[in-house]
Order: C-alpha cells, then structure tokens, then sequence
C-alpha cells in the first residue's frame, strides 16, 4: 500500500541585496521601497504561499575596513515591513529574523504579539544567535557574549518569551459595558522568571493574540541548532539542496524529536532554493549560466576569494589565475562578521584544492568562484521543476521550500504563474487557504496556553506567588 502523498509548503525570501540578487539588472527594484515589499507579498498570496520570510542583518557588512555594495545595505526594520504588509494581504504568514543576542525578551514578545494581532493570526519569528563581537560593537555589551553560551541565551530567551506569550490565558477580557469590568483578573499578564541570563517580572500588557505564539523558525545546522529546533522550533532551515543530504539531515533531525515528546509532523523542514526557469530545460541551463556570471561580477571574485585568503586581492585580475601567495591565517580576518569566514576552517588547504582544481580546468578567479558558489537548486521547465520539488518532498528530503529569486521583486511571479499550477494539478499544493492563520496553512496545532517553559517559573505558580503577596 502506497503512503498519501505530502502536502508541499512554500514560501518566499525577499532577499535583499546580497551575492544570489542581481540588483544591477534592468529588470530589479528597489530593495527598500515599500511597493517592493508589497508585490513580492502579494505575489506569493496570489500564488497561496504560506509565508513570506525576511531575514535581518544588524551590521553593514564590510571588507577590509570599507562598506561596499555587493551585500545586504538599507534593509528596513522587520518588524514595520511586516506589520506594513500585514494591511495588504490578507493569508500570507509573515516571518521576521529577529536576534536572541541583542534584544530582550519582553520587548521582542510584546513586537511579535502585536504583529499576530494586526495580522490576525500570520506571525512568525526566526530565532537566530548572534556568533561575533563585530556585530557586537553596534550594541552596549558588544561582543559579551562567548560563541559556546549563544544557544544557552537563545533557548532561556525563548522559553521566557513564551511565558510571556503564555501569561494570558485569552478569557481575561470581559469588556462589560454595563458593569463597567473590562477585565476578569486583574493580575492577567502576571510572570516571573529568574534564570541565569535573564531576571525579570512584571506583567504582560499585550493579550493573548490568535495563534497564541507565533510560528517559531530556526536555521541553526550544528548539532546544537538541531536539538534548539528539536525541543523548540516549529520549523527548520536546511542548506542542502542536493536529494541525498536532505534526506541525511530530515532523518536526522525528524529522529530527534521523540525524546522531547514530539511527533514527527510537529517540525517542518525547508530549505531555501534558488531557481530559474526557461520553456525548454536547455534554455533555462543557458539562463542559469547567464545569471551565475551576473550574480559574480569581476569585483564580487575577488571578494570572495578574500574570504578564504584573508588578504587584501585587489591588484589582482578576476579574469586571471589564482594568487600564487598564500592565505593569511591569523585571527585578524579581513571579513568580520561574515558567516563564509567560519566555512573555511583550514583556509590553506582550501586554497590548495582551488589551485588544482583551477588549474585542472584552466579557470580564472571568476570561473573559480561561479563553480564552487552556490547554485541555482532549481533549474529547468515549469514541468521539470515542478516535478524536482515534488519528488524532494515525496522522498522526505524537505516538507516544502521557501524560494529565493535573484529578482527583486519580479522575480518570483513566473514560478506563481507556470511552476504553481502544476503542483496544484497534481494534487500536492493547495488552490486555496484553508485557515486564518500561518498554523493553519502549516499544519501546526495551537499552544497550550499553560504549557510550562523551562527554565523559569510556571504561570500558574507566578499567580499564586502574587495572590499571596
């Protein structure tokens, strides 16, 4: 007997300026004008997405000491786009990037509230840490923070945020008019939490909202980031785009978590995916290649290559060899803050792969940096691609995918036009919402409004403590 066929969830990243965009293309917008945001949001209703994600970057990137254009610049707060877009659409859910290292739990608990209210049930938070003292030094306790606590900080802050969402039952307000009682406990919002990075109490001034929590999402692929997504996420990232390695990490991580009595259904797994489509496969491989040498155009090489060098390459021609130097190995990298620094751990032996293999295809720097930079994941006909990510998520190497065009904000409506149709067709994509909410549209039960937290103190008992104080 042949298992029901999955339901297939995508949604869509704006993704700002950064090296997948072509943001010199005479068909790209701006990245920073709301009318961007708002067709690319209602791009992906029309197209019945579940989501649509930004991601957050609290640093301008920088190389060698200077600001430079080949990365995100001028992205907006999330949480005003968000709650802007919440007003043009009706059922998209709307995920934000927000950081546990340099916020606080109240804060980002009474910001995601009143987004899932304004929204009427669509937030959604993607906890991420914050791994170095670059970005650091914008803040006041800059760089504090050692790399082996970020998690512990993460889980103790979104367990806090919890309690907070959770220190509202959603009974409380009455609003009798004729007696004049607007609530019916006066101590609704009551918390307490003391925990080794926070210490707070207080009460909660923003009511239960429709989800109860927002969606939570979780992008770590350490051992770490799996077991935070495990015991907490509603939603994983995964960066791999190849059927084998997304069946390794689903396996993986989907057998983690009994142990925190979840079923498996409980966590979603998406990957981001690139795509380009053409009306033959042949076409959409030569379009491929064309973006591929926009997306790394002769300046972007050499930044590149500065990741792994650690040099400043400027002198250098992308349209010629390799260095014949090596890479500077020390810790004063020219690269702070970029996560490319922490996937080159043995910077020297890397260098001495790319020479052979440079060599061996009589590559310059640019080639180099085209073939071994990410790619395309979807590259094909409607038809084609349609099919690829299905058999993906049939395979259980994802649940769905959350697509990252390299036009902004075009980009994503010939994949709504031609690829969603199909998918309909099948069998395996809704035609229409079928709930209010981003739990709804994910498959995601409701919290528990009196589910304890750990690490800090149950609500009921913040309630008893008060009553007898």
């Amino acid at each position: 007997m042949s298992k029901p066929l999955k339901q297939i969830h995508l949604a869509a990243h704006f993704p700002g300026v950064n090296n997948t965009t072509v943001w010199s293309d005479p068909a790209a917008g701006s990245h920073i004008e709301f009318s961007s945001f708002a067709h690319f949001a209602r791009t992906a209703e029309r197209a019945k997405f579940d989501f649509l994600f930004l991601a957050e970057g609290l640093r301008l990137r920088e190389q060698g000491g200077k600001i430079y254009d080949l990365d995100v610049v001028g992205r907006p707060d999330t949480f005003t786009i968000l709650a802007a877009l919440a007003a043009v659409t009706e059922h998209l859910g709307l995920t934000g990037t927000i950081n546990s290292t340099f916020n606080e739990p109240y804060e980002v608990a009474r910001q995601f509230a009143s987004l899932d209210h304004l929204s009427d049930g669509r937030a959604a938070w993607n906890v991420v840490t914050s791994w170095d003292a670059f970005t650091g030094e914008n803040f006041r306790r800059g760089g504090f923070l050692p790399q082996d606590e970020r998690y512990s900080r993460a889980k103790e802050f979104l367990a806090t945020t919890n309690e907070l969402f959770d220190s509202w039952h959603g009974d409380e307000i009455l609003a009798d008019q004729a007696t004049g009682t607007f609530l019916s406990d006066a101590k609704a919002g009551a918390f307490v939490h003391q925990g080794q990075h926070f210490d707070i109490h207080g009460q909660f001034n923003v009511p239960r909202s429709p989800q109860g929590r927002p969606v939570i999402f979780q992008a770590g692929d350490s051992d770490e980031g799996r077991e935070f997504a495990a015991s907490s996420a509603d939603a994983i990232f995964s960066r791999y785009s190849t059927l084998t390695e997304g069946q390794a990490f689903y396996t993986d991580v989907k057998a983690r978590l009994a142990k925190y009595g979840r079923r498996s259904d409980e966590l979603l797994i998406l990957p981001a995916a690139t795509f380009v489509l053409g009306d033959t496969d042949a076409e959409a491989e030569d379009l491929a290649k064309e973006v591929r040498r926009q997306q790394v155009s002769g300046a972007t090489a050499i930044k590149h290559l500065e990741f792994v060098w650690n040099r400043d390459l400027s002198s250098y021609d992308p349209d010629g060899p390799l260095p014949d130097i090596d890479p500077d190995v020390s810790d004063n990298h020219i690269s702070k803050g970029r996560a490319q620094v922490r996937m080159y751990r043995d910077p020297l032996a890397t260098a001495r792969e790319w020479r052979e293999r440079a060599a061996a295809n009589n590559w310059s720097i640019r080639d180099l940096v085209i073939e071994t930079g990410n790619r395309q994941a979807f590259i094909g006909s409607p038809s084609t691609v349609a099919k690829t990510i299905n058999d993906f998520v049939q395979a259980d190497a994802s649940d769905g995918f959350i697509l990252v065009p390299h036009i902004t904000p075009t980009g994503l409506d010939p994949f709504a036009d031609k690829v969603v149709p199909l998918l309909q067709e099948q069998g395996v994509f809704r035609s229409e919402y079928e709930g209010p909410t981003l739990r709804d549209h994910l498959g995601l039960a409701l919290p528990h409004s009196r589910l304890r937290s750990s690490g800090g103190t149950p609500i009921d008992d913040v309630r008893e403590e008060r009553a007898a104080s």
